[in-house]
């Protein structure tokens, strides 16, 4: 990505289905909106259509909004589906979801339960 979102403070996932063909003004309608979110607050916002092959993101960076398309050729990404929900991420989990993970990974080690003793 042309954003390096290990280094934005904000990443949110609007974890519904979106209408991809909205441009700059209709996802920032969507985010101000429906979200009450500050667009302008260091944050990249990520949509998804029916199709879950692709997905749009959105940033401000200062003078101007980007906004980054991208089409998967293999495979497809495991967009939560919770209606009208968004969702803070970190860039791990970002990284996951553009990897094709799933957002949430279960736990390789688990915590012990109360009063074992090793």
């Amino acid at each position: 990505m042309l954003v390096d979102y290990s280094r934005v403070k904000n990443i949110f996932i609007c974890t519904g289905k979106t209408d991809l063909r909205r441009g700059i003004d209709g996802l920032c309608a969507l985010v101000a909106g429906q979200y009450s979110l500050d667009l302008f607050d260091d944050a990249i916002f990520l949509f998804c259509g029916n199709r879950k092959d692709r997905f749009k993101a959105l940033y401000y960076d200062g003078d101007g909004f980007l906004l980054l398309y991208k089409r998967l050729e293999i495979g497809k990404l495991q967009w939560p589906r919770d209606e009208n929900e968004v969702r803070k991420l970190s860039s791990q989990q970002m990284r996951w979801l553009l990897e094709g993970l799933a957002v949430e990974q279960p736990r390789a080690i688990r915590p012990a339960p109360p009063g074992t003793v090793f």
